[in-house]
């Protein structure tokens, strides 16, 4: 995540920050369903607009790092060395997520998405942007001539792998697994200047 430089942008991002943890801490004390906008609002001591400045939805509360993982995934597309490949780029990124989302603190974070309808499909519709996005970084590159299937396809492919492995009961085998997969994938797409 972008650390703020100025004043005013170190304070919105602790705003900003304030309200999530709150949000979180109200959802997995009393269940996402039993708290609204208005409580966690009031929780963090902030208005409502405020609330809304900074998340779009409620549903946004908890995947409060959803910025931050689309943009660490397209600048590990992007932002790799000239002669680095660009699937284990992919990969190392993918395995720093699942690690991070693996983690036991984690748990009771996926618990409280798995239970709830609301925040399963809006969890769907940020990896269908994640992928649009990554889509569009891997298409960018004037290295990697792909059609645009083959980069919305691989694309697809490492936003699924970071779900399956998350939810597997060896992560880490499971990325190695996935991205075995995935690379014999690209090399067909791509079997000379891709690599």
């Amino acid at each position: 995540m972008t650390v703020p430089s100025g004043r005013r942008e170190r304070k919105k991002a602790a705003t900003r920050q304030k309200i999530a943890d709150t949000a979180l801490r109200l959802f997995l004390e009393r269940g996402y369903d039993a708290v609204g906008i208005r409580d966690v609002a009031a929780e963090a001591d902030v208005a409502v607009t405020t609330l809304f400045s900074h998340f779009a939805s409620k549903e946004a509360l908890v995947f409060e790092r959803d910025d931050d993982f689309e943009q660490r995934l397209t600048q590990a597309a992007t932002g790799r060395a000239p002669d680095e490949p660009l699937i284990p780029a992919l990969r190392r990124e993918i395995q720093a997520l699942v690690r991070h989302c693996t983690a036991d603190s984690a748990a009771p974070i996926w618990r409280l998405i798995d239970e709830s309808p609301a925040l399963r499909e809006y969890e769907e519709s940020m990896r269908l942007r994640h992928a649009e996005s990554l889509a569009t970084a891997i298409a960018a590159d004037p290295d990697l001539p792909q059609t645009t299937t083959a980069c919305r396809t691989i694309a697809r492919f490492v936003i699924d792998a970071y779900s399956l492995a998350r939810e597997a009961a060896d992560p880490e085998a499971a990325v190695d697994e996935i991205f075995r997969m995935i690379e014999a994938a690209w090399a067909v797409t791509c079997p000379t200047r891709c690599a």
